[in-house]
Parts: C-alpha cells; structure tokens; sequence
C-alpha cells in the first residue's frame, strides 16, 4: 500500500474519531502493524498534520485546519469572482485573473479571457513567480516584510524579462507603494508588451490576503485615462469580492 494511501487512511480514521486515538486503536482499526502506523504518526506530527497529547493519543494537528481554512477560501472566492468580474463594464473586454500565493509563486484559480490575444497564456493551474506578476506584487503587499523574506529565501529573485524587478530592495519598494495606494503593477516584468494591474483580495481572518484580482492588457496604445479606468475597476472588483468574503469594510 502506497505511503499516501496509508496516511490518508490514517487522518481519515483521526478526522472520524470525536475523542484522540491511541497507537493501538488505530493499528486495529486501519489492520496495519503497530511499527508501520508508528512511523506515519511520527512524520504527520512532525508536520502538523497530527496532534500527540500527554497521554500519547493523538487527533489532528492545526494544519489540517489550514487546509480546510484554505480550501473553503478558494471555494468562496472562485464562486464570488464568477460572480462579479462579468458585472465590470470597464473590464469587459480585458482577460482578468484570479490568483492565490502558493510559496512564492502566483496560481491562477480562474480566467476570464479578454476579446485581443497576449503575450502570456493565462490558464487556470497556471503559476508564475510572485515577484514578477501584478496579483502576487498585490498579495505580498499584504504580508509584512519579513515574511516576504523568508517566502523568496536566498536566492536571486527570479526575472522573466529585463524589466523584472532587479532585486529585493526594488521589491520591497514596491511593495510599500502598493500597500500606500492599494494596486500594483506588472510593467512587461512577466513578459514584453504586456501590462497588469493587481489588487489584493481580503476575507474574514486577518490582514493577509486570501486571493488577488489582475487585469492584463496590451501595453501599446493604453492611454492614461485608459490606465486609470482599469486600475479603479480593478480595485473595484477586489474590493467587492474582499466585501462578499467578510472581509472589513474598507478593506480591500
């Protein structure tokens, strides 16, 4: 039996019990050997999944709570994008996104594509560096700088095109500005002839954003008045999927 299978199993058989479970309870209750349900234990606990008291019982650990916490926000907000993003007469036209964070990368949760082709094509399980698209630059923004850091680790940031952000103090720069004036912006960063205009997606649990919201367009021909509709309609969007989340009024 696959290692995977014997844990699911396991917190499976946690999950069902209303009361924390001793190692022999569930070496009878899953017929696996008392060693090989030992070893899994040691490895859930060791990464939240489980939980062991004084008594040495054990019941689910706090991350499957966060699993549940983030599979319930992704549900949520899918449903409110669909709702929403086709009510914007100023992004109609336009491909909008909707992400989430996963480490350091941007994923995208869901796409509504534009009536004129991009450089990038935006796919649903797509992902891209955060520091180089304007739904990540929105998301980080939400989070203070030190876990910024530890999200993005050592290594050089990475660059898609030579308008990347250069390194991480330009980064942190922008992350300030955005969270001083609400949006952020992919300046061809992801790819040439390109811009994206982000903004970050609150709910009901603290300041850090669930998810964010981005229109990309072409960059040739956008006028002012052009980029200022679309910043404020993307804002907009945020702000009404952040409000249909719980989150804060003013949030957003």
């Amino acid at each position: 039996m696959p290692a995977v299978e014997r844990a699911t199993r396991l917190l499976d058989a946690l999950s069902a019990s209303r009361r924390p479970l001793s190692l022999a309870d569930l070496s009878r209750a899953l017929s696996m050997p008392r060693s090989s349900v030992h070893g899994l234990l040691a490895t859930l606990v060791a990464l939240g999944l489980a939980r062991r008291n004084e008594e040495a019982e054990f019941s689910l650990g706090p991350k499957a709570l966060q699993w549940a916490d983030a599979y319930t926000a992704q549900s949520d907000v899918l449903r409110v994008f669909g709702e929403r993003v086709d009510r914007s007469a100023e992004l109609g036209t336009e491909t909008v996104m909707l992400a989430t964070l996963d480490g350091a990368d941007v994923v995208y949760l869901d796409c509504r594509q534009g009536s004129r082709g991009l450089a990038v094509n935006f796919r649903v399980g797509g992902r891209f560096p955060a520091v180089c698209t304007a739904s990540g630059k929105a998301m980080l923004a939400t989070l203070p700088d030190a876990e910024v850091m530890q999200r993005l680790g050592n290594a050089a940031l990475p660059r898609l095109t030579r308008y990347s952000v250069p390194g991480l103090p330009a980064l942190l720069r922008q992350l300030g500005t955005a969270r001083r004036q609400g949006w952020t912006v992919d300046d061809e960063e992801t790819a040439e002839g390109m811009q994206c205009f982000g903004a970050p997606v609150l709910g009901a649990r603290g300041p850090a954003a669930v998810a964010a919201v981005a229109v990309s367009v072409i960059k040739a021909g956008l006028t002012p008045r052009r980029r200022a509709e679309l910043i404020e309609a993307i804002g907009r969007l945020a702000r009404d999927v952040s409000a249909e989340l719980g989150a804060p009024v003013g949030g957003g």
